[in-house]
């Protein structure tokens, strides 16, 4: 599959996953999460997945792949874990 593609199925699923949330928030009100929230998430997981498929398309070891994965997985949780509940305790946190 030709990098492009690829990419774009990136984004297909990054905005697949955030509607998720974006249709929880319609019948709850457990879920408060603002624009600027939602362009976060989004982009966090776009720029995670685009990573991966631009760094993955220069190794052919399913090793290295695999190993790329995780690495960008723990990169993706931290964010996602500092940014919600302020687990690390850094000055950009979310609450």
């Amino acid at each position: 599959m030709a990098i492009p593609r690829q990419l774009a199925v990136v984004g297909i699923a990054a905005v697949s996953i955030i509607s998720i949330p974006f249709i929880a928030s319609q019948w709850s009100d457990a879920m408060q999460w603002e624009p600027s929230d939602f362009l976060a998430a989004g982009t966090l997981l776009a720029g995670v997945g685009a990573s991966y498929v631009l760094l993955a398309s220069y190794m052919d070891n399913a090793v290295q792949k695999a190993v790329l994965a995780a690495v960008l997985a723990v990169g993706l949780l931290s964010v996602w874990m500092e940014l919600a509940a302020g687990v690390f305790g850094v000055p950009f946190a979310g609450n």
